[in-house]
């Protein structure tokens, strides 16, 4: 049983119940993260785009106008994916798959665990700490181990 009334499963919920929750909250995470690398991504992707100007711009200074003139028309700007700059891919992602996928994990937390987040990781620390022990607090508001 948690100390933590916040992450404290709701009277009744089983064990599955916890776990399957859990399991489902582990892979949005996953999506959180692929969004972050998709952000990542986004702004590398700008970012190499403005070195390219810089480029072209010190091609043509330097006396290669042709070599400028081509990277300028065949890459500079150029779409990433048909029709799309990396941040229409990023929007596209965020207002479909993420956006699902999100609401559909709160739900189940709302069905299943009352709001609750987090229970199975919060019953996993329970078991693991050490009661007493310094640095095994069950709470930030739980007094320090003398």
């Amino acid at each position: 049983m948690s100390v933590d009334e916040a992450h404290t499963r709701p009277s009744g919920t089983s064990d599955a119940t916890v776990e399957a929750v859990g399991k489902l909250s582990e892979a949005f995470e996953v999506i959180e993260d692929a969004r972050g690398q998709l952000f990542n991504f986004h702004r590398k992707i700008g970012m190499a785009d403005l070195a390219l100007g810089e480029a072209v711009a010190l091609l043509r200074e330097a006396g290669h106008p042709e070599i400028a003139d081509r990277l300028d028309e065949e890459v500079l700007g150029r779409n990433i994916l048909a029709g799309r700059w990396t941040f229409q891919i990023l929007e596209e992602f965020e207002d479909g798959y993420y956006a699902a996928f999100k609401e559909h994990d709160r739900r189940v937390r709302e069905e299943l665990m009352g709001g609750k987040r987090h229970v199975f990781e919060a019953e996993m620390k329970q078991d693991r700490r050490t009661a007493g022990q310094a640095g095994h607090a069950a709470t930030p508001n739980e007094p320090a181990a003398g």
